[in-house]
């Protein structure tokens, strides 16, 4: 059925261009004419689209954002305390102060903050200090970093070559040719190709900028090799903890490993849902940002530090990092017990706050398609990942248990029988960045 939310997508794919703000919240990466793509309220993790029909939201939890779930009191309440207070003012709120010692607290090895108000623009920060820092220009990357020209620019040189740090396609068009090889990517646990990357551009090398974690647990000796290769070639170290950051503790996963970057980068779950961002280094890094210029309006407004301060406070409080892998454990228990009683042949990713699985069949794409749509039907936005929140509980996993079990009987009997495209019932998702017409 074409309900509210498809008739105005249709409008905002000539509006808008590609459609949406996200590339993930793209309909055509999820179930193409049939996603609701967008909601009227949500709460917890219960979403409402345009139509009223109500969905347990077991799928990204705003892309990550939303760790203590959908309208989460504490923070909501901290957010209307700012607003009243005045949101925005010439002189500067006392709350970018509370935040930037919270943060050093929650890190012992930082010493300095720079705020934004979003993953991307602060990984620009960061790579923009980092080179004040070292007065050095290249970049060596693993993983996904956010959509500016720094990053897209290793895409210059070699087409793929940021395939399999997001989704295959990214084009580099607008960036400028004259950033060609200026950024390299390397592969996470691969030290050999880090290595051959700084023997290439040794003395040019101005940063190193990886994710500490994400799909898989580092090999012994990995972070710790590159701390030592960043020490070595006098780069800065820059953690990426845009997506890893409060999941698996309540600052970052790097904190775990007992290795320190010279920055690192939080953003998404820092804020649950309200737009915040934070650089945090040592100081002798640190100090370069006023060296170059890097500054914002709206970089000094009071609701997202606000609402970080609640977040990271409650996140304390009630150990949320622990039901978060707990959550997460129980539904790669469900997606492995679905699998083995019906026969779907699938294999797990990540970490249990943030997993999922991958079908290992010729046409995944459309098995995986239909998996969201016959999950859809049973009242759950779904896909074959899952990030776990704070507000999902345990009925919530024995409902999405029940529904998973019957979707992939329904799944296995359609593979068996070679009827995966026959029973969807539009396009099968896009597996990676398209131009949309």
């Amino acid at each position: 059925m074409d309900g509210k939310g498809q008739s105005l997508y249709r409008k905002a794919r000539r509006r808008i261009p590609g459609g949406t703000q996200l590339l993930s919240k793209r309909p055509e990466l999820l179930l193409p004419e049939q996603w609701p793509s967008y909601y009227s309220r949500a709460k917890g993790c219960e979403v409402w689209d345009l139509d009223g029909q109500k969905y347990t939201d077991m799928s990204y939890m705003g892309i990550g954002a939303c760790i203590l779930g959908y309208a989460d009191t504490h923070v909501d309440d901290a957010v209307r305390a700012a607003i009243e207070a005045g949101s925005m003012c010439t002189l500067n709120c006392p709350e970018e102060m509370e935040l930037a010692d919270l943060l050093c607290e929650l890190h012992p090895w930082a010493d300095m903050v720079r705020f934004a108000r979003g993953g991307g623009e602060a990984m620009a920060v960061a790579v923009r200090i980092a080179r004040a820092r070292t007065r050095k220009t290249k970049v060596v990357f693993c993983g996904y970093h956010g959509w500016h020209d720094w990053y897209l620019a290793a895409n210059l040189g070699e087409q793929d070559a940021l395939d399999g740090h997001l989704l295959p396609g990214l084009k580099p068009a607008g960036v400028p040719r004259s950033l060609r090889n200026t950024a390299f990517a390397f592969h996470y646990n691969r030290i050999d190709e880090l290595k051959t990357v700084v023997s290439q551009n040794k003395d040019e090398i101005a940063a190193i900028v990886m994710e500490p974690l994400r799909n898989h647990e580092p090999e012994p000796g990995f972070l710790e090799a590159v701390r030592e290769i960043a020490a070595s070639t006098r780069a800065v170290l820059v953690f990426d903890e845009v997506s890893s950051g409060l999941r698996l503790t309540p600052g970052g996963a790097h904190l775990l490993y007992g290795v320190t970057p010279d920055i690192a980068v939080f953003a998404k779950a820092m804020s649950n849902g309200y737009p915040m961002a934070a650089i945090i280094g040592t100081a002798d890094v640190m100090q370069a940002a006023q060296d170059t210029f890097i500054s914002s309006t709206y970089w000094t407004e009071r609701i997202g530090p606000a609402a970080a301060l609640a977040t990271i406070r409650k996140h304390r409080r009630c150990n949320v990092a622990q039901h978060l892998t707990a959550i997460g454990g129980q539904i790669r228990q469900v997606w492995t017990s679905a699998a083995d009683r019906s026969g779907l042949r699938i294999t797990l990713h990540g970490i249990a706050p943030l997993s999922h699985f991958s079908l290992d069949y010729e046409n995944a794409q459309a098995v995986r398609t239909l998996f969201t749509q016959a999950m859809l039907e049973r009242g759950f936005l779904a896909t074959n990942a899952f990030y776990a929140s704070y507000a999902h509980q345990g009925r919530d996993v024995e409902n999405y248990s029940q529904a998973v079990t019957e979707a992939f009987e329904f799944l296995a009997d359609a593979v068996d029988r070679n009827y995966v495209e026959r029973l969807l019932k539009g396009p099968i998702a896009h597996t990676g960045f398209h131009r949309l017409t």
